[in-house]
């Protein structure tokens, strides 16, 4: 698949991993239409990004909203071929707290947001992309979902988000394989810790002393190299059903 003719939706477009995508995708040629519930930021993100970009308010965990997006996003760019799943919250705490056991609520949502929002824009895309004309290779279309490190090496407080993380993983293989006949591909990238806004809103020292903890290069990952991964995936046809670990050979402790 060639990235400048991609036409791309990616959700969590209006910043981090995912606007850094958006504007991969652009200087390569491509289009792309950027999902976000922050609408203001969306919409300066999307202007920012010129006349190949536009942007459609979505919740990913509303079924009908992605739904909605995904075909604005068809009619919009006439087809889709790129999915790029970046949206997602990363809240901590411990089941077992200081005041009590953690509501099933806080666990519910972020399962919501994760793993079913991934699910959502996966399935509408694909339905689009099932459409598209096959390359020389056979292909109609890439879905790129975004796990963490945190499937495999979840920190304690972090059982939802990592449950989540492993939904992502563990729904890979089998979407990979029923999307075969269509000629659809589905991967996932696994970051470490990278300098998303969450990350780049704390204090300095505190950066610096996570980045430390990466073996080589002993830094943050930058979004750009995220969005370098997601451009090799969709250009490579052999990656299909894998994860990759862009993460800096760390393995995240207990705590």
């Amino acid at each position: 698949m060639d990235l400048s003719t991609a036409k791309a939706v990616v959700s969590g477009g209006a910043s981090g991993l995912g606007l850094a995508t958006a504007k991969r995708i652009v200087a390569a040629g491509g289009r792309v239409v950027l999902l976000d519930v922050n609408a203001g930021q969306g919409e300066a993100s999307a202007a920012e990004l010129g006349e190949n970009a536009g942007f459609v308010a979505t919740d990913v965990a509303d079924e009908t909203a992605v739904r909605e997006a995904v075909t604005r996003a068809h009619e919009t760019m006439g087809g889709i071929t790129l999915a790029v799943n970046c949206a997602g919250i990363a809240p901590a705490g411990r089941t077992l707290g200081r005041d009590g056991t953690l509501p099933t609520e806080h666990f519910e949502r972020v399962i919501r947001i994760n793993l079913i929002g991934s699910y959502n824009l996966t399935k509408e895309a694909a339905a689009f992309m099932q459409q598209n004309e096959p390359n020389e290779h056979g292909e109609r279309g890439v879905v790129v979902n975004t796990a963490s490190i945190a499937a495999f090496e979840g920190q304690i407080g972090q059982a939802a988000y990592s449950a989540s993380k492993g939904g992502v993983v563990g729904m890979m293989l089998p979407l990979a394989r029923e999307f075969a006949r269509f000629g659809i591909r589905v991967a996932t990238i696994a970051p470490g810790i990278f300098k998303t806004p969450m990350v780049a809103g704390m204090p300095e020292d505190v950066q610096e002393s996570l980045g430390l903890q990466v073996p080589f290069p002993p830094r943050l990952g930058e979004p750009e190299e995220y969005a370098d991964t997601a451009a090799f995936i969709y250009g490579n046809p052999m990656i299909n059903g894998e994860t990759i670990r862009v993460d800096g050979a760390i393995r995240m402790q207990a705590k």
